[in-house]
């Protein structure tokens, strides 16, 4: 029995058994095609599961809606139990002119409420006047340069109250200062006194020891005067508010929040995604949710910027000055708004670029071929990859799902999450998978050899085995 095609094109015995058995697999198909679908049993498991979706749904809108509380709530906490991020957010303040020109403003105010350069001077010429040491005339118009005379002494002072200010010993004292007053601060929204004193709706820091400081540089440039200034409990407003009554009553409890409710929040959306039947479409909703979140909550806080500029009084502080103390102070809160918007803006990119779209393939396929490309030039120079691409390909999936993860767990645990963090661990993250396609993918033309069919052996280059 020949197993092959004689020259006149009759088909061997088991060619033929090889013909008939493909029109069975043919007919049997064709049979599957006429009948339809099997009987709606994905249908059946879609009602079944219908609850899933609906979860998945509650749960990532949850998730969504509460991020902006966990934010506030980090940052509120960062404020009362982290000394040093409490002193990186006041610090700036001391060396803005603003701010400075406040200070000085303030300090000579309460110089001048206790030296009355104008009333002395008015006493002194009527002492004289009354004594007849002076003539009339001369008393007189010494009595005109009252007022000049006052106004130059409160210029003098200021001058040396600004320098004080400006100095860098004073941008090191406000710092010291607020280092140590930080602690009293907690006991301050717990309606106690201390450094950092509540009162009239507002946050005060003491100056007492910088008055001090100007007085005795007032005495030492030939100004005795200063030494009527008592020493006196001066304070600079920080921040004022009718709010801080609400703070007050919620510190514990943003405390608490603080440090558990982004975690809570990670775990409602994780599990909102798992019960998802489409886990990828849940990732899009979650980042769509917090990007939006983010930007509602940053215009409800430039609400509250302004606000809080038209409530303040213009007599207690400038509005240049209440403008830069509210912007310095929320400024790590603007941080991490803008790094959950931008977190919320990759993993949506991100799950889109993992599904069917159009887009999604065109641009995975070009990434394969660019990593393809490279293996074949590594291997072109020497470098042959095959053990640690056979190693590689069947753990690829395993390993991107734990960079992944990895990520989300760098950004989760850093208790300060700003732009800059997101940027990086994405920048990260994109590098690790690179790294892992490109040990992973095939050579390029590896891929083209194994695609490639092979050649069909014509009738007269095949022969029988009586001939071979």
């Amino acid at each position: 029995m020949t197993s092959h095609t004689d020259q006149t094109g009759t088909l061997a015995l088991d060619e033929r058994e090889e013909l008939q058995r493909l029109r069975d697999e043919v007919a049997q198909l064709r049979e599957k095609v006429a009948a339809g679908p099997p009987p709606a049993e994905k249908p059946v498991r879609a009602r079944r599961q219908w609850w899933r979706t609906v979860v998945s749904a509650v749960l990532i809108v949850i998730a969504s809606v509460l991020a902006p509380v966990s934010v506030a709530s980090v940052w509120a906490r960062s404020l009362i139990t982290d000394t040093n991020r409490y002193v990186d957010t006041v610090a700036p303040l001391a060396q803005d002119p603003a701010v400075q020109q406040a200070i000085t403003t303030n300090i000579t105010n309460i110089v001048f409420q206790y030296v009355d350069v104008e009333g002395i001077t008015k006493q002194a010429v009527d002492a004289l006047q009354s004594r007849d040491v002076l003539p009339p005339a001369i008393a007189t118009q010494l009595q005109g340069l009252a007022v000049p005379l006052a106004n130059g002494v409160q210029s003098f002072t200021r001058d040396k109250v600004q320098q004080v200010v400006q100095s860098d010993a004073f941008t090191s004292a406000w710092e010291e200062a607020n280092r140590t007053a930080h602690e009293q601060l907690v006991a301050a929204l717990n309606g106690q006194s201390g450094a950092v004193v509540l009162q009239d709706n507002a946050v005060k820091i003491n100056l007492a020891a910088f008055l001090n400081v100007v007085k005795q540089r007032l005495i030492a440039s030939g100004f005795e005067l200063a030494a009527k200034i008592p020493t006196v409990n001066a304070t600079f407003t920080v921040f004022q508010s009718t709010d801080i009554s609400k703070i007050q009553r919620g510190f514990t409890v943003l405390d608490v929040l603080g440090y558990w409710f982004p975690f809570a929040l990670a775990a409602i959306a994780g599990l909102g995604i798992y019960l998802a039947r489409d886990h990828r479409r849940a990732f899009i909703g979650a980042g769509i949710g917090a990007g939006l979140a983010m930007l509602i909550t940053a215009g409800v806080l430039q609400l509250g910027r302004s606000q809080y500029l038209n409530a303040i009084p213009s007599n207690v502080i400038s509005p240049e000055a209440a403008a830069v103390m509210f912007d310095t102070v929320v400024r790590f809160l603007r941080d991490a708004i803008r790094a959950l918007a931008l977190l919320g803006l990759v993993v949506a990119v991100g799950a889109f670029l993992t599904g069917p779209s159009v887009t999604a393939v065109t641009l995975r396929r070009w990434s394969v071929t660019a990593f393809a490309t490279a293996k074949r030039a590594a291997a072109e120079l020497g470098l042959h990859m095959e053990s640690v691409t056979r190693w590689s390909a069947p753990r690829a999936r395993l390993a991107r799902g734990i960079v992944v993860a990895l990520g989300f767990a760098i950004i989760l645990f850093q208790p300060y999450k700003t732009p800059s963090l997101i940027v990086w661990v994405t920048v990260g993250v994109l590098a690790a998978l690179a790294i892992i396609e490109f040990l992973a993918v095939e050579p390029r033309e590896r891929r083209a050899a194994a695609t490639t069919p092979a050649p069909v052996a014509t009738p007269a280059a095949v022969a029988t085995p009586a001939e071979a």
